[in-house]
């Protein structure tokens, strides 16, 4: 994957313009504040939500996560979402409904622009690509690969059920989001997201079973609507205490293999080789960045 991805495990969305979602975001946990100004923003809202982005992105990143700005289609929605949003506070910014490479490359052209004129560094800002119609799917490895602040895609499960005319459920998204981790890995970047739709909340239980199963077909983290979510999805989407544990004997055991000139060996009865390792080395990777990650929630908050 390309170096330096941020840990975004949970990506938690806030009305911009709801002061007490707003108020108390930086309390929840997440790795990632998505302060929302498409879907949760009324039309007759918007003006008024974008001069609020520069002070609650400020606020609600008090508790040490990243704030990304998720921004409306068409583009000149869109441009003006970006004007208010690029800056200091703001690490990353969710393309809604992307058509394809070309409308990524047109955003990052805005972006670069603004981050000149602002005084930040090239590339500060990170991309999240919405994939969320049938056409933009067919692009999707074009799309992983457009331009370099590109971080993570995702399948926007509702809004493509609705262009595609299917039920938003587990058994008719599994393919279409599988696709999109593939594209998503070509392209080295983060898939995001969950197997199944993320509107069911209210059973909890059922929701863990759910992210957990999506961790094992390969997404790295998922946007969540409710607090209670943001747990939950930070621990399924980190590697627990017995699998870092088994990943590091895989390494140390991997040593001695390779001393006797051996590129495989058998661990508690299976057979281990290079994906294998490899596999292992990656866990390990990703456990040290959430770990760094967390380190700087708790700093944040004193």
């Amino acid at each position: 994957m390309k170096p330096d991805l941020p840990v975004w495990r949970s990506l938690l969305y806030v009305p911009v313009n709801v002061e007490r979602y707003v108020d108390k975001a930086h309390t929840r946990g997440a790795d990632c504040i998505q302060l929302d100004l498409e879907d949760s923003v009324p039309g007759s809202e918007k003006d008024h939500a974008r001069t609020l982005v520069p002070g609650a992105a400020a606020r609600v990143r008090r508790g040490g996560g990243d704030v990304v700005v998720r921004i409306n289609r068409p583009l000149s929605m869109a441009v003006r979402d970006l004007e208010a949003a690029i800056g200091p506070d703001v690490r990353g910014i969710a393309v809604t409904k992307v058509q394809g490479p070309d409308h990524l490359r047109l955003l990052d052209e805005l972006v670069s622009d603004l981050e000149a004129r602002r005084g930040l560094i090239p590339g500060h800002t990170f991309f999240i690509a919405m994939v969320e119609t049938p056409d933009a799917f067919f692009r999707m490895p074009d799309i992983a690969t457009a331009v370099d602040r590109l971080a993570a895609m995702n399948i926007g499960g509702e809004d493509f059920a609705l262009e595609t005319g299917m039920a938003p459920l587990e058994e008719t998204l599994q393919m279409p989001k599988q696709q999109m981790i593939f594209a998503a890995r070509a392209g080295g970047i983060v898939p995001l997201g969950f197997i199944a739709s993320v509107a069911g909340f209210g059973d909890l239980p059922a929701f863990r079973t759910m992210v957990r199963r999506s961790r094992r077909f390969g997404f790295m983290g998922a946007g969540c609507i409710h607090p209670g979510q943001v747990p939950i999805v930070n621990e399924e989407y980190t590697p627990d205490a017995a699998e870092v544990a088994y990943a590091k004997r895989v390494l140390v055991e991997n040593v001695t293999a390779e001393a006797s000139g051996r590129a495989s060996f058998a661990l508690d009865g299976k057979m281990v080789d290079v994906p294998v390792v490899a596999r292992a080395r990656e866990l390990l990777e990703r456990s040290a960045a959430i770990d760094i990650r967390e380190a700087d929630k708790r700093a944040a908050v004193g």
